[in-house]
């Protein structure tokens, strides 16, 4: 329960990184965040009980630069929602296709990369999805400049939080 993730927003309301409920709860304990939703459980200590805390807003704020995005196997999975792009597998092994080839003069871009599940890779083999009778899912595009992404994973078990990330 205390390894529990907690989402934890700027002032704004804007995410800034995800924690455990550990370390959430001596935030709320030290006056330097509040509750914005709760989860269903509590954290016992010898003389008080605490709720256990799903998203908590700081009382201040975070001034942070905005940083891109980069290039990642694991960005790339994340944007693609753990999906094969091709069939709409969830999960299993994927791996990072570029839809037009680096050596037709494919770009190693966020236009250009997809994740694909193995059958689907050796599937499409060198050619472009036309060639191989294939069809893209959902069109690669960059992630958002939003400066934090949460990993996909979370929002599994984490449904609250959606509502507090941009779309």
């Amino acid at each position: 329960m205390v390894n529990s993730p907690v989402l934890v927003l700027n002032q704004n309301y804007d995410p800034l990184n995800v924690c455990q409920a550990r370390r959430a709860v001596v935030l709320l304990y030290r006056g330097k965040a509040e509750v914005v939703e709760n989860d269903s459980g509590e954290i016992r200590s010898a003389y008080e009980v605490f709720s256990l805390p799903s998203v908590i807003r700081l009382l201040y704020m975070i001034k942070r630069p905005r940083q891109q995005t980069r290039l990642t196997r694991l960005e790339v999975f994340s944007r693609d929602r753990y999906a094969c792009q091709y069939c709409g597998r969830d999960g299993g092994e994927l791996t990072v296709d570029h839809v037009v080839p680096r050596y037709r003069g494919g770009e190693h871009a966020w236009h250009n990369v997809v994740s694909a599940c193995i059958p689907c890779n050796r599937r499409k083999a060198g050619g472009t999805p036309a060639e191989a009778g294939m069809s893209l899912i959902r069109r690669p595009r960059a992630p958002l400049a939003s400066g934090f992404t949460i990993p996909y994973h979370y929002f599994r078990s984490r449904s609250q939080w959606l509502k507090f990330v941009p779309q």
